[in-house]
């Protein structure tokens, strides 16, 4: 099979803040967003980052917003970014640490608690 990743999905329930926080905090360009569908894409190069609402009441899908998503956001300068971001009102666990393999690693929360990792190169 040959494919390609369209996209990674980010679950959230306050639909309307995370698009701010993706438009506005993390800078993300919006592709496409409609928040009667609960569905919105945002341009991250080959593939998408797109938000997924979940009602509140549906306790099994629920448990998808707020856990660590595994969706690294490579950067050209870490440092640069991490700071930017940090001026705009995203909270990090930390400050962006080097990595045994030779990458940049700092994790950042989006407002539902999603956890997403800026990754940089040595």
């Amino acid at each position: 099979m040959k494919a390609r990743l369209y996209g990674t999905r980010v679950f959230v329930q306050d639909f309307d803040a995370a698009l701010r926080f993706y438009s506005e905090n993390l800078g993300l360009t919006m592709l496409f967003g409609d928040a009667g569908m609960g569905w919105a894409e945002f341009d991250t190069g080959d593939a998408h980052l797109c938000l997924e609402r979940i009602d509140a009441d549906d306790a099994e899908r629920a448990a998808l917003v707020g856990r660590f998503v595994g969706v690294s956001l490579q950067v050209a300068d870490i440092a640069k970014v991490y700071d930017e971001l940090l001026a705009a009102g995203v909270g990090f666990e930390g400050p962006p640490e080097p990595q045994p393999w030779g990458g940049t690693l700092a994790h950042f929360r989006d407002p539902e608690g999603n956890t997403l990792t800026l990754l940089g190169s040595a």
